[in-house]
């Protein structure tokens, strides 16, 4: 009998414990269960009263997009602009623009329709003179074909904008056309290097011999003038050479004492980011001028 009373009495405090865990897992769950009911609750609270406050944000945000910045043109539409003419913004973080670059072709056969498209990105970004130079002389031969380029290239690249954008296309050292100017193009030979100065020096003689100049005016400077006339450009600041030839192949040699030369593998399918690194590199550059 007191076996069996000890039985049940075990029994019933096992079952008294299993509804004391019971409870306390009923109780743990319901609190979780309210918690989350409840911090859900206040997150749709707090989003229905901060709604009015993001819409107040995102009006004001577009009426300052609306609004003009001081040069009186929208922030937006000068995104757009930057996108769709970069060089109108990339220039702005150049230090330094050269006045007259050098398109140096080290390469067998010029493509006419790059040549061009460099032109007129020189001409975009305000460079005032622009020389393109091929040893053989096919561009100086054809050079109505590089003229017809280049105003194909102008309204294929500016658009609307390519009549802000003008250019003077020198051949022979007489103007020849003007396009709609504010930069100029003239296309060089191997003529226009080494040649030149064998003229100027010729010219020089005639003079002495003339008696129009005598022996002890004959100097550097002189034929310095002589030179400086007869290309009627400043020298270059800068010359892109395309190509794998490391020479400059006769590009005015009297003319770039002082110039920075920047070399690309090649003109044909040459991208606007690799002629604003060449930029961007000249930019960079510190010229000491021989100091």
């Amino acid at each position: 009998m007191a076996t069996l009373m000890a039985l049940f009495y075990t029994f019933l405090w096992r079952i008294l414990l299993m509804v004391v865990h019971l409870n306390r897992s009923l109780v743990s769950y319901f609190r979780v269960r309210g918690r989350s009911w409840k911090s859900r609750l206040w997150e749709r609270a707090v989003s229905v009263l901060l709604l009015p406050v993001a819409l107040i944000g995102l009006s004001d945000q577009r009426r300052l997009s609306d609004k003009p910045d001081t040069n009186g043109s929208p922030a937006h539409g000068t995104r757009t602009k930057c996108r769709r003419t970069p060089w109108l913004c990339d220039t702005r973080s150049l230090e330094k623009l050269p006045v007259h670059i050098g398109l140096l072709v080290a390469e067998e056969e010029p493509s006419y329709t790059d040549i061009a498209k460099l032109v007129v990105w020189c001409m975009a970004v305000g460079i005032s003179y622009v020389s393109v130079y091929d040893h053989h002389g096919f561009l100086q031969k054809n050079n109505s074909r590089v003229l017809e380029e280049i105003v194909r290239k102008q309204e294929e690249l500016l658009g609307g904008e390519g009549s802000k954008y003008s250019v003077e296309f020198l051949s022979s050292n007489k103007p020849q056309n003007v396009l709609s100017c504010r930069s100029t193009v003239k296309v060089l030979s191997p003529e226009d290097g080494k040649q030149s100065i064998v003229e100027a020096a010729q010219q020089i003689c005639r003079s002495v011999e003339n008696r129009e100049r005598s022996s002890k005016d004959i100097s550097v400077s002189v034929l310095d003038i002589l030179l400086r006339e007869s290309k009627n450009i400043p020298d270059p600041d800068l010359v892109v050479k395309f190509g794998l030839v490391n020479s400059t192949l006769g590009f005015l040699p009297w003319h770039i004492r002082l110039t920075e030369f920047i070399s690309l593998p090649s003109h044909r399918d040459v991208l606007y980011e690799e002629f604003l690194g060449a930029l961007q590199q000249y930019s960079a550059c510190q010229q000491r001028l021989g100091q």
